[in-house]
């Protein structure tokens, strides 16, 4: 097991060098730069066409957008080997290997910081609606199931398709209009996650004002994702359900609840730890247009706002962080593998 995981985590590093390197220069094909940024700003204030031009030269040097993005011919020639890679990509490579994302082009703040604010937020929102969603959705997948094709079994199958093709948006509107005070109910606040003066309240109240805060939002990140896990869990305990060991199990007179927990969920497992593998970058990835619907500082909002500003190091911090939590995440589901079903072997 440690020669695989080792093996697995020395993948990862060829698999992250060409993650970032494409995300990079999707990132610069991009339309727009933080100089034009910083030209409309200028252009607003009414400045002429020489300070505007003296500023371009300045917030280039100032950014580094100065060098080519990949490689530097220029300086290849100057200084030889070393200076071909005297570009944006591996200048902000070098900074990253020694867990440096470089500066915000915003307010010139550490990416690092910025992140570690929104993360306990975001984290918030992704780990109580990931826990909500297999609570509820393994129970719902097993019991469709054991009763299958059944009127309940009907029933459930048409719900959860209805909500599987529910937009978030939609449903988030929906949600502030029928019971965030829009035009009928007022019962649940749509605005941050804390109330005006929470800050003074004791330990009990401000934990029910933040999980009243959550209701709305949680729901809005939950809903989709129970409709897929329940029908995974669903999919692969009828297949488990039909395999020979199952009549044997049957057959040897154990009761139909040992049958069903004991030998037919455990080996149905397999796509739910591939689903949860897969939502291991969400718990920091966040979700754009529910965290900007309701006015929630997380991660996603901050990568909304960074790639409107084309702050491109936190866009290249996001980016890479979720990348890491993604190829962990898949190690962390075939290490799992062999955890729920012994016939699966490291080798």
């Amino acid at each position: 097991m440690r020669t695989y995981i080792i093996k697995r985590l020395l993948l990862c590093i060829p698999t992250l060098f060409g993650i970032t390197l494409v995300t990079f220069l999707i990132i610069q094909l991009a339309p727009g730069s933080p100089v034009e940024m910083r030209l409309r700003a200028l252009a607003g204030a009414g400045m002429g066409e020489e300070v505007t031009a003296e500023i371009i030269e300045q917030t280039k040097k100032l950014y580094g957008l100065d060098k080519p993005v990949l490689f530097n011919t220029t300086a290849f020639r100057e200084k030889g080997i070393g200076g071909l890679f005297d570009a944006r990509y591996w200048i902000w490579l070098r900074k990253v290997a020694l867990l440096d994302f470089g500066d915000s082009y915003k307010d010139h703040r550490k990416v690092s910081e910025k992140i570690l604010e929104r993360v306990p937020v975001t984290l918030q929102l992704s780990v109580i609606s990931i826990f909500l969603v297999y609570l509820f959705a393994i129970p719902i997948g097993v019991y469709s199931s054991v009763y299958h094709e059944s009127g309940s079994d009907k029933v459930l199958t048409l719900l959860l398709f209805v909500l599987y093709s529910l937009p978030s948006f939609w449903v988030a509107t929906m949600l502030i209009i029928f019971l965030g005070g829009g035009e009928y109910l007022n019962i649940f606040p749509i605005y941050g996650l804390s109330s005006e003066g929470a800050e003074n309240m004791g330990a009990w109240a401000w934990l029910l004002d933040r999980l009243w805060h959550l209701v709305l939002p949680v729901g809005c990140l939950a809903y989709g994702s129970l409709a897929v896990i329940s029908r995974y869990c669903r999919v692969g305990m009828l297949d488990t359900l039909r395999q020979d060991y199952i009549r044997t199990a049957r057959a040897k007179g154990l009761s139909e609840k040992i049958v069903i927990f004991k030998h037919a969920f455990r080996n149905s497992l397999i796509p739910i730890v591939t689903l949860l593998g897969m939502l291991l970058p969400a718990l920091l990835g966040g979700s754009i247009i529910i965290e900007s619907i309701f006015s929630i500082p997380g991660m996603g909002q901050l990568a909304f706002e960074a790639i409107l500003s084309r702050d491109y190091p936190v866009v290249m911090g996001i980016a890479t962080i979720s990348a890491i939590l993604t190829l962990l995440g898949i190690l962390l589901a075939d290490i799992l593998y062999a955890v729920v079903d012994p016939r699966i072997s490291y080798e």
